[in-house]
Parts: C-alpha cells; sequence; structure tokens
C-alpha cells in the first residue's frame, strides 16, 4: 500500500486529539500491512538489514522489531515510551484480505504512589495476554511516561491447524466456546509463567538475528514453546462467560479506571458504582467493558493488583510485612496474608525466608 493510499484510508479515521487522549490507528489487515503502515509512519526510520524500525515524533519513542517466523507466523516486538496520552486503535482496509489471528503478550510500567516516608512511589508493572480473531476492532490507551512493550503474534488459520489442535478441543472448554462465539477478542491476566523472561529471550534472537546460522531455527523453537504453553493455559482456564457480543467497548474509559485501580493500591478500594459516576457510564457497562478488555472482573483485578504490589514490596524492600498490609490497603495483616497466599501460594513471610535464605 503506497503511503498516498495509507494517509487517505486512515485520515477519516484519525481523530487526533479526543477526550484527553491522542488517537491512533494502525492498520491491521494482516502482518504486511501493519509493518509497512509503520515504516511509513512519519518520524519512522526503517533499518532493513536489522528488520527493525525505529520511531520518534512528539508522541511516542522506540523502535518495532519484525520476523516472518514460518509459513503463516508472524512476530512484531514493540519498545515504546509514551510522551503523550495516546490511544492505539486497529482499523482495517476493506480491498485487503483479513485473516491472521493475532496474539498479543503485553508488558507495561508506570510508577504506583506510595504511602511512605521513605519510598513516595515505585515502579509497577502490568501484564495481560490478549487473543483476537481476524478483522475485529481493538484498542489499548496507554498514559504519559508509560514504558511498555509488545509481542504481537500474528497466526493463520492454517498455521493453527497445523500446530494447534483446537479441533480437538472439547465444546465446553470456555476457549472452544469463545471460538464459536461472535465475540472476537478475549484477554488474560499473566497466564504464562515466565513469559516475560522467555519473550525476552526471543528479543536477544531478534537482536542477534543475522550473526548465526542458527538463529532463525532457535527463534522458530521459542516462540513454538511460548505460544504452546499460552494455548495449554487457555485451555485449562476455567472462567465462565456467555462469550456474546455485548458492544463497542469504550476504551478510553476502561483505561481510566483501571488507572483509578493501579495508582491507588495504597488505599481501599473505592467501589465500582463511585468510578462508574466519575467516568459517567453505567456500573453494568463498565464491569462487562473491564471484563472484556482486561479478563477479570474489577474487584478481582483491584485484589491481584494489590497482591502484585505486595510481592514487589516484599521482595524490594525491607519493608514489615504489617507494614507492606498497610501499603496495599489492608489494616488487618491476617486478612492481608491470607489473600496473599490465595493469590501467590504462600504466606508473605515465607517468600521473605526464602529471599533470607537466598
Amino acid at each position: 500500500m503506497s503511503i498516498s493510499k495509507w494517509f487517505q484510508f486512515i485520515k477519516p479515521n484519525f481523530k487526533f486529539y479526543q477526550d484527553g487522549f491522542f488517537e491512533f490507528p494502525f492498520l491491521a489487515n494482516t502482518p504486511e500491512s501493519f509493518i509497512e503502515s509503520t515504516i511509513k509512519t512519519p518520524g519512522s526510520k526503517h533499518v532493513i538489514e536489522e528488520q527493525t524500525v525505529y520511531r520518534n515524533n512528539p508522541f511516542i519513542k522506540g523502535e518495532m522489531r519484525y520476523r516472518k517466523i514460518d509459513e503463516g507466523l508472524w512476530l512484531t516486538i514493540t519498545n515504546l515510551n509514551f510522551k503523550h496520552d495516546t490511544v492505539i486503535k486497529s482499523v482495517y482496509a476493506k480491498d485487503i484480505p483479513s485473516e491472521h489471528y493475532s496474539i498479543t503478550f503485553t508488558v507495561f510500567e508506570s510508577d504506583v504512589k506510595l504511602q511512605n516516608v521513605f519510598i513516595d512511589k515505585m515502579p509497577f508493572q502490568n501484564k495481560f495476554w490478549g487473543f483476537k480473531k481476524p478483522g475485529v476492532d481493538v484498542g489499548a490507551c496507554f498514559y504519559k511516561g508509560s514504558k511498555c512493550q509488545f509481542y504481537i503474534y500474528y497466526v493463520s488459520p492454517s498455521w493453527i491447524e497445523n500446530n494447534i489442535p483446537l479441533d480437538q478441543l472439547d465444546s465446553n472448554i470456555p476457549f472452544k466456546k469463545f471460538l464459536d462465539s461472535d465475540k472476537g477478542f478475549i484477554s488474560y491476566q499473566d497466564i504464562v509463567p515466565n513469559a516475560e523472561e522467555l519473550s525476552h529471550a526471543i528479543l536477544h534472537t531478534f537482536k542477534t538475528f543475522n550473526t548465526s546460522v542458527f538463529n532463525k531455527t532457535i527463534l522458530k523453537a521459542q516462540s513454538l514453546s511460548l505460544l504452546s504453553s499460552f494455548f495449554k493455559n487457555v485451555f485449562e482456564d476455567d472462567r465462565k462467560n456467555d462469550y456474546q457480543e455485548k458492544g463497542a467497548v469504550d476504551y478510553k474509559k476502561i483505561a481510566k479506571c483501571e488507572l483509578m485501580i493501579s495508582t491507588k493500591l495504597s488505599s481501599p478500594f473505592i467501589g465500582i458504582d463511585t468510578i462508574a459516576e466519575k467516568l459517567n457510564i453505567s456500573s453494568s457497562k463498565l464491569k462487562t467493558d473491564f471484563k472484556s478488555v482486561y479478563g477479570t472482573s474489577i474487584l478481582q483485578y483491584n485484589i491481584d493488583k494489590k497482591m502484585e504490589l505486595a510481592m514487589q514490596l516484599i521482595l524490594n524492600t525491607d519493608m514489615q510485612i504489617k507494614h507492606i498490609a498497610n501499603q496495599v490497603g489492608y489494616d488487618s495483616p491476617s486478612k492481608f496474608s491470607a489473600t496473599f497466599k490465595k493469590k501467590h501460594g504462600k504466606l508473605p513471610s515465607a517468600f521473605r525466608c526464602d529471599i533470607a535464605f537466598d
């Protein structure tokens, strides 16, 4: 697609600034069209021998690396620093076929404020996976100062047929129900163990791609291993959902909802109705949209993030357990410890002992 044609296509979709966010569409019909449109975006520099697009404009800075790993399997790895509050949304050209599924692993980091004399804030990571059917519109919002990594696998139906036994799934498995439904997108919270470490290993292979004759083979093996782990875990996921289409998701309001949660982990949860009122959205739609984007309820997401922050405080500070409980909004250390154990499998004190023995 020529650059002039691409600009002509995105022009009616390019609202630029709405409700406090700068909006940027990306062409999502095929991995090739996505890569080409990124290459031709203003402020981008394409280094062909590295298969990398470096990007620096008034809104984002970073780079995107891309590879065709196998027939029907592409991977792009993008690192971005956001200079403004930004919405990234998929769009589709009518004259380009769209048949690829996409599997996205996202890691984004922002600062969480703490109510502590010695530590006023600390970096905090969110990690989640998304599986999207071909031709489905999705979007994500990112706030100024966020640092994000996106690992996006584009897989064709033929590649899935040859590598992933979807046809052998029991019809009662939730993921099979999703595949058979009208719903186009499903997400999961950090469902693959060690996904970040495995993904970083893949990124290393990307960066050394031209220095070893075995790198293409290694990259294919690494990607298949990670994708196999992803599908194994989603096949075992037992979430309850009717998987019906529920209308367009308001990504900006869901992003603002997530921000209200993740920046106030040191305080008791303010409540769904209060958040809905602040965002001028009904509580029912807020709950439905949030679960559609993050794969879990607002209440459970709040608990999970508090326990993840608690784990980081245990591993990276000398703060006493009772003070950590207070930092994540729990007045009762015993209730905190029980919730922590349910999330992480062991009591907070057990992790602190493990650190001491190491």
